[in-house]
């Protein structure tokens, strides 16, 4: 697996950035060149997502592999994760099972939990395109608008679009195979492991995916844990990059 990676900054310790669900690693340049000052950053994109390989399974366990084996081709003995929903849970998989690799951790807006399904919406609407049908992508927000009402998350799933040596438009995910296991996404982890190295885990004070509940979950299973919450959605370094920046470094540079 040759996961497709964006890198920033040419010294200091690697931090490894991981996307969540949709995303890519296109979402954290903005983020990536910030931090890029004081690490050697590597913004991945996950496997069926960006310009990584398209597999036709995906779980956990296979992301975390992934992630080793990314580290070891670039020379990696251990790293600072930085990882943002489906990327935090794949960060903690890591960390919980090869805690040798993973120097601090952070986690943006994840719990270690199951989760219900929240993104069949998505799913239905871009699976129901045609995109042959389109020549512009105004015409394509508008067509997916009825089943995915708000404008951001729109404009957050047609970056994965791409367009064809013919021109024409065309998704740069995995969508089926995402889909199919979506269940696999969501899933619960070993709640009996511990990983008693620095973790900071920022989480949206809006977005609930991260629940008092989920808080004692955190602590127990990341004892060192910090937990600290913010007044914005849950794609929190895009909504507020300074601040989560500034939040993230004090935790990181901190002795």
């Amino acid at each position: 697996m040759n996961l497709f990676h964006h890198s920033y900054g040419s010294g200091g310790h690697p931090l490894i950035i991981l996307h969540g669900l949709l995303g890519s690693s296109d979402n954290w340049h903005t983020v990536g060149k910030m931090f890029g000052e004081h690490f050697r950053v590597f913004a991945l994109d996950a496997r069926n997502h960006g310009r990584s390989p398209h597999t036709s399974t995906m779980s956990y366990p296979e992301m975390a592999g992934d992630l080793r084996e990314f580290m070891q081709q670039q020379g990696l003995s251990s790293a600072h994760l930085l990882g943002h929903s489906m990327g935090g849970k794949t960060a903690m998989q890591l960390a919980l099972t090869h805690s040798d690799l993973v120097d601090k951790l952070v986690v943006v807006d994840i719990a270690p939990r199951a989760y219900s399904r929240q993104h069949d919406n998505i799913f239905d609407a871009v699976l129901s395109l045609d995109l042959s049908k389109f020549t512009s992508r105004k015409e394509i927000s508008e067509a997916l608008s009825g089943k995915i009402p708000s404008e951001t998350t729109r404009q957050f799933v047609m970056k994965n679009l791409a367009r064809d040596d013919a021109g024409a438009f065309r998704w740069k995910m995995n969508l089926g195979a995402i889909q199919r296991h979506y269940g696999n996404v969501n899933n619960m982890f070993d709640a009996t492991k511990q990983f008693e190295k620095p973790a900071l885990f920022v989480k949206s004070n809006n977005a609930k995916y991260v629940t008092q509940e989920d808080e004692l979950l955190i602590k127990r299973m990341f004892p060192q844990a910090s937990i600290t919450g913010l007044d914005v959605g849950h794609w929190i370094h895009a909504e507020v990059p300074e601040e989560f920046v500034r939040i993230v470094l004090d935790f990181l540079l901190k002795e």
